[in-house]
């Protein structure tokens, strides 16, 4: 998937995550801090949140753990993800979070998606969610990985467990949504735990 690859390793220790969405942090936290990082938010550090001006999931992830590293002086961690809807053209992709609105309300974006595939008669209800994972370090270093993972969308959304869209996203193989999954569950199976894997297995010594 164009991963950018480093020759370096991230050491164990203190982990910028370069995010303000305290369900990604939450995720970040229980898949990194078992490795040994302390996981430390931009949220915690009161770190200013940087425009996402990229056209890319990977472009928006460089983007935020760049403006991290800059900011902290320390390794960083960013995610850029989203939900990617087959009928829609890939929307809203990179604008997931943004169809929230502020303050964030994902009922209301999940039904703005359920509103647009009824509006064009979609009877295709594929989707995927895509994340980016980008790790940078203070002398410039950086990577990139990404991971997917595939299903359809149902409605009524169902569930009150993850975050953003999960409530109305049931991966292939699965019955029931994210928002209905123990986290440990979605965990192994998730874009995000995919993009860990390939981050785990170039940069972990």
């Amino acid at each position: 998937m164009g991963e950018e690859i480093t020759v370096r390793t991230l050491e164990p220790g203190k982990l910028v995550a370069a995010t303000h969405n305290k369900g990604k942090v939450s995720e970040l936290r229980d898949l990194f801090e078992p490795l040994g990082f302390i996981v430390v938010s931009a949220l915690d550090l009161d770190l200013d949140e940087p425009e996402e001006t990229e056209s890319t999931f990977a472009g928006n992830a460089l983007l935020k753990a760049r403006a991290a590293v800059e900011a902290t002086g320390a390794p960083a961690l960013s995610d850029d993800s989203g939900l990617a809807v087959t009928a829609l053209g890939g929307a809203p992709g990179i604008y997931s979070a943004r169809w929230a609105g502020e303050p964030r309300d994902f009922y209301r974006a999940m039904e703005k998606v359920e509103a647009e595939l009824k509006d064009i008669g979609a009877v295709d209800r594929s989707a995927k969610f895509v994340c980016a994972l980008a790790v940078a370090w203070p002398d410039g270093s950086e990577a990139v990985f990404e991971g997917e993972v595939h299903g359809q969308l149902v409605w009524p959304p169902r569930g009150d467990r993850g975050f953003g869209y999960d409530p109305m996203f049931v991966a292939d193989g699965e019955t029931i949504t994210f928002g209905e999954m123990d986290p440990a569950r979605k965990h192994a199976m998730s874009h995000r735990a995919a993009a860990v894997a390939k981050l785990k297995a170039a940069l972990l010594s």
